[in-house]
């Protein structure tokens, strides 16, 4: 998987330590980035619903336990990336597929710089000073790494479909 430039081994330590901090609690991690997510973009919240349901409020939907399974898988990818620092390419096919099934269900590859904001605003709660500006970097790197994987899942369904 090509990120443009690649992580240094000191980049992917402080991933890695950042990211030991956080997945101990990853559903109470993932409902701050969530959280964070809706309250910069409410309209995403018509893309999540479950058996036919629209949520009528953030916090209806945060307290779904259908949206609480969501928050648990992506916090999942989140911590595949980071197992995989090494060797991302291996999640290639895996992060194009989960791309193509996002695009299925509406979401705009536009929403990911949203997400991408989210995330960091949840490190940067859960570290507090330990969030460093070197930790940001080396987070958004392997962020945008993911997002393009993602990425070429749109590109390879045919428009309109």
């Amino acid at each position: 998987m090509e990120s443009g430039m690649p992580l240094s081994g000191g980049q992917r330590a402080l991933i890695r330590e950042s990211w030991r901090r956080v997945s101990g609690s990853p559903v109470q991690h993932g409902l701050v980035l969530f959280t964070r997510l809706f309250d910069l973009d409410p309209d995403l919240l018509p893309l999540f619903q479950y058996n036919c349901k629209q949520f009528a409020s953030p916090q209806e939907c945060l307290s779904a336990p259908e949206f609480v399974d969501h928050i648990r898988k992506v916090m999942l990818v989140i911590d595949a990336a980071v197992s995989h620092l090494e060797n991302l390419s291996c999640l290639e096919e895996y992060l194009c597929n989960l791309g193509k099934k996002h695009q299925a269900v509406g979401v705009k590859v536009e929403s990911f710089s949203t997400v991408g904001e989210s995330l960091l605003y949840m490190l940067e709660k859960c570290l507090g000073a330990a969030f460093s500006p070197e930790v940001q970097e080396a987070w958004s790197k392997l962020y945008s790494a993911v997002v393009k994987a993602m990425q070429r899942g749109w590109e390879t369904l045919p428009q309109g479909e």
